[in-house]
């Protein structure tokens, strides 16, 4: 029997157009079921209750904070594609693989299970421990697909802090889920629509 090294495991590109949309899919749930554990097991390992974290407040005051930042980051968004050459915002064509065939009802899934999974992680369990900085940073370079270009790497970064600012200015970790789905399911349906038209 060989035995196994792991210097043996050879870690190579993968080119997206490689992906057939089954395994896209299966990725993209997979790595979400998963930040919803870490995300889970980080709380729990906190000592705090992420029941508590995700109890819906009794005022709508969170949905301001949420929608009144995903409209500026749309417009920011907007406005930076309009300005910045387009091989500059490139992820590699993920999100045009992801969504650019989907049917609505799937965006809205999909949104909100990304929303959901990497909110609680991102804003419940991390920035708890080190603040809205060092999260951003470390959510950027969970986004790698953009850190080939420094633009939407920074924009990334401006997001999740503006992300966290708002969970702590509203009290509830509603109000940066609702901006995070707004935002992808708002992309979603514009790669989905322009390619239809």
């Amino acid at each position: 029997m060989k035995k196994f090294k792991l210097g043996d495991i050879k870690i190579k590109k993968a080119d997206p157009q490689q992906l057939t949309d089954k395994l896209l899919l299966i990725n993209l749930y997979i790595t979400q079921g998963l930040t919803l554990f870490i995300g889970l097991i980080w709380i729990l390992l906190q000592k705090r209750n992420p029941i508590h974290i995700l109890n819906f407040p009794d005022s709508v005051h969170f949905v301001y904070w949420g929608l009144g930042l995903a409209v500026i980051m749309l417009v920011v968004d907007f406005l930076l594609t309009h300005i910045v050459p387009e091989d500059s915002m490139d992820d590699g064509g993920i999100n045009e693989l992801l969504f650019g065939k989907r049917p609505l009802w799937h965006i809205v899934v999909i949104s909100a299970v990304v929303a959901v999974c990497e909110e609680l992680l991102f804003r419940g369990a991390i920035q708890h421990s080190l603040g809205p900085y060092w999260t951003s940073i470390l959510f950027a370079v969970i986004h790698v697909r953009y850190l080939r270009h420094w633009i939407p790497t920074g924009w990334v970064f401006l997001s999740s802090y503006g992300l966290g600012l708002i969970y702590i200015h509203s009290g509830s970790l509603w109000a940066p889920i609702l901006c995070h789905f707004l935002i992808d399911l708002f992309s979603g349906m514009v790669i989905r629509y322009r390619r239809v038209s």
